[in-house]
């Protein structure tokens, strides 16, 4: 029995010492957890959503939704001449009945357009080079991936026996599974890449393999177990299609970086001289704590998503909370339990060099890499901070000119197959691959006056130059609901195809369709519009939550107005720094940083709002931490200055090995195709990187020195009103075991 004192540490504390004392309970809960989320996982299918739309765009998808139209997988075949030649030859011509009879053979598909059929004229190009065989899947446009191998596998053996063409599959559903195979690829590679990296990392850190393998093992478990509430709470709200990589990349970084924080202040206490349990339960009440605030700012952050009513949001929202949550959770219960089972046993598996090493440094407490780094910062804070800030405006100044659009097909790699196609149809039939969708409301869409308006909508379309043939009109059973197809000008999200939709809503539907019945335009574009202006309505009121959370959060753990407000400022110096470098690199043309071969085009819409709310979530974990040295360190009676100094020193290998952990997770994503991973991967690895070095080891230090004693400043009447006193001087309680022995 230990009569060494111990810290109380609030419910991170009460959490750590439960747990250590009945390490086999808290162990074989976690355990029981685990096996239930696996079975939940394997029987509780995900249920995945595109997302929400708004605006005009959503009023079309509605009267579709609610008028029996049948809304199936639209589909295209190119036929196209190798070189120059017609395809109205007798080849394209057989090449055409081939396809038409092989596809229908299938029993899959409805709604066949030959281009050689009567009226079907706007299916051939101006070139005569082209041609579309159209038509739509069977059932429901959702599931619509499934069942398009078949159709595909008819396609390619037409393209085979007809070398002299080129004749290629493109439409929402070969669209769809060519994405949904991508991302299944990408996750696969993810998990294999990430994990061994990772794992080596934390074994250079921790200079033996028992204590690597503690971290990977939570962080794992906690992806499994919330890969698996995900498979429940997806039927309340559904999720995205990258969910399962959003659970993987933040989970893991989480989960190891909260093992991080919590392993390396027990073994730093050990090093100390404090018995294995009470240097479980120091870190219980110290970096518990940091742990518990650090994940409670990340989960209640990520809610403020809700606050967009973009579907896209919300499932983000979902499985983040959710996995960093079960993350934060297993750091505060199972990790002190398997710590104080295991001991010494914990360092088997050593380095032998490396580990002495290690252990030389921990027990002098201080980095002195980090000492040479700090000291001029202290020493000279006003040149520090021009410096510093400096350099971080510089990288965020591109930012200025960030474009954003939802990720459609566009966000597959260029080199893929159905991409080449996507661009060849695109190429001769603009607007072809991804046409705007007007859809017409009126009592009787086949009356007289509707009949000619949409006739005259035709030829104002087709007179304004950005809108092309092949213009195709559907009509419900009801006869109440039309549905105009109408290929423009561009790509789907660049400013061409955005000139074309204002054209279309301004004028041309206005002053034709809108005459006589009520009209909406839908499709790629305009979701994507529609989604950028509610996004940009809602986004100040996300940013105002998650600054005022942050804000008083801060307040509340350090006492001091000035600590929350300087955190808040130097964080959106390290956000804005990354929007600038994936401006820089993906779109172009911006910046200093430029990357041969990227694919460039505009960053995905839900991008920056969620890197700014991730951010600032994970930032509080190095800061928090950070902090709290600092703050230890002048309730001891240090000066100001002394107490940043030994408060960094001393933190900095966990925040270098934490943000290391971090940073390479992050750039496994980078290196994935789907082009909204690249760019969420390059977000969080820069941001990450920024704010532990030049943030953490330049700025604060130099900020915190620069103010002083003005650094714990708190009006008295704000004291009186804050509830509690997390930050008064920890005291250490009487003497008594700190833990009972359990067996």
């Amino acid at each position: 029995m230990s009569s060494t004192r111990t810290y109380s540490g609030g419910i991170a504390g009460r959490l750590g010492r439960w747990s250590a004392e009945h390490r086999w309970r808290a162990s074989f809960l976690w355990v029981g957890l685990f096996l239930l989320m696996l079975l939940v996982g394997a029987s509780a299918k995900q249920l995945t959503d595109a997302g929400e739309t708004s605006g005009d765009s959503a009023k079309a998808e509605h009267l579709l939704e609610h008028s029996g139209f049948n809304r199936p997988a639209v589909e295209e075949v190119l036929l196209q001449v190798r070189g120059q030649g017609d395809i109205r030859s007798h080849v394209g011509r057989q090449a055409a009945r081939d396809v038409v009879a092989a596809v229908a053979a299938t029993h899959r598909v409805t709604d066949l357009r030959s281009p050689f059929a009567a009226g079907n004229d706007g299916q051939i190009s101006r070139d005569g080079r082209s041609a579309l065989v159209l038509f739509s899947m069977k059932g429901k446009l959702d599931t619509a991936k499934k069942r398009i191998e078949p159709v595909l596998e008819a396609v390619h053996t037409v393209a085979a026996s007809t070398p002299a063409l080129r004749i290629e599959e493109f439409g929402n559903a070969s669209a769809d599974k060519a994405l949904s195979d991508t991302v299944g690829k990408d996750f696969k590679h993810a998990e294999g890449v990430s994990l061994p990296l990772t794992f080596g990392i934390l074994w250079l850190a921790f200079a033996a393999i028992v204590a690597a393998l503690v971290p990977m093992a939570l962080a794992i478990s906690a992806i499994l177990i919330a890969s698996g509430m995900v498979g429940i709470t997806s039927h309340l709200i559904p999720i995205d299609d990258s969910a399962n990589s959003m659970i993987l990349l933040i989970g893991l970084a989480v989960g190891v970086d909260y093992s991080l924080f919590y392993f390396r202040r027990a073994r730093e206490e050990r090093a100390k001289g404090a018995s294995n349990l009470d240097s479980v339960a120091i870190a219980a009440a110290t970096s518990g704590r940091a742990v518990l605030i650090s994940g409670l700012t990340v989960i209640v952050a990520m809610s403020a998503m809700f606050i967009t009513g973009l579907g896209t949001f919300k499932g983000m929202a979902e499985a983040t909370a959710i996995v960093v949550a079960v993350a934060m959770l297993g750091s505060l219960t199972v990790l002190p339990a398997l710590l104080a089972k295991l001991d010494n046993r914990v360092d088997r598996g050593r380095i032998p060099v490396l580990s002495r090493f290690l252990e030389r440094r921990r027990a002098s407490g201080e980095s002195r890499f980090w000492s040479a780094v700090v000291r001029p910062a202290l020493a000279h804070p006003l040149p520090t901070i021009a410096v510093a800030a400096g350099f971080l405006l510089l990288l965020g100044a591109p930012a200025l000119h960030l474009r954003t659009a939802t990720p459609g097909a566009t966000d597959l790699p260029q080199s893929l197959p159905i991409m080449k196609t996507y661009n060849r149809i695109q190429a001769a039939f603009p607007g072809g691959p991804a046409p705007a969708q007007v859809v017409v409301s009126a009592p009787n869409v086949r009356a007289k006056p509707v009949v000619q308006a949409l006739a005259s909508f035709k030829r104002e379309a087709l007179a304004s130059g950005q809108m092309h043939e092949p213009i195709t009109v559907e009509t419900n059973p009801a006869g109440t609901i039309a549905r105009i197809s109408v290929p423009t000008s561009g790509k789907v999200n660049d400013t061409a195809s955005e000139r074309a939709l204002d054209t279309l809503r301004s004028s041309i539907v206005p002053n034709t369709l809108g005459k006589v019945a009520t009209a909406y335009v839908t499709g790629a574009t305009a979701r994507s519009v529609d989604f950028n202006k509610q996004l940009q309505s809602r986004q100040l009121y996300v940013i105002a939550f998650v600054l005022g959370l942050a804000f008083l959060l801060l307040l509340w753990t350090f006492r001091s107005i000035v600590i929350p407000a300087t955190a808040i400022v130097l964080n959106l110096l390290s956000v804005a720094a990354a929007y600038g470098v994936l401006v820089s690199i993906f779109q172009g043309g911006w910046g200093i940083i430029h990357i041969h071969g990227v694919q460039q085009g505009p960053i995905a819409a839900y991008l920056p709002l969620f890197l700014f709310v991730i951010l600032f979530g994970l930032s509080m974990d190095y800061h928090v931490f950070i902090l709290s040295r600092i703050r230890e360190g002048h309730d001891e009676g240090l000066p100001t200055q002394d107490a940043v100094r030994r408060g960094i020193v001393r933190s900095a290998g966990v925040i270098t090995s934490a943000a290391i952990v971090m940073v390479a997770v992050f750039s496994t994503f980078a290196t994935l195709s789907v082009v909204s991973m690249q760019q969420l991967g390059v977000g969080l690895a820069v941001a990450i990187f920024l704010d532990a070095t030049i943030v953490r080891g330049l700025l604060v230090p130099a900020v915190m020195s620069l103010l002083g004693e003005h650094n714990w400043y708190l009006p008295r009447w704000l004291d009186r009103m804050l509830p509690g006193a997390p930050n008064e001087p920890q005291q250490l309680a009487p003497p008594r075991p700190a833990f009972r022995q359990a067996a």
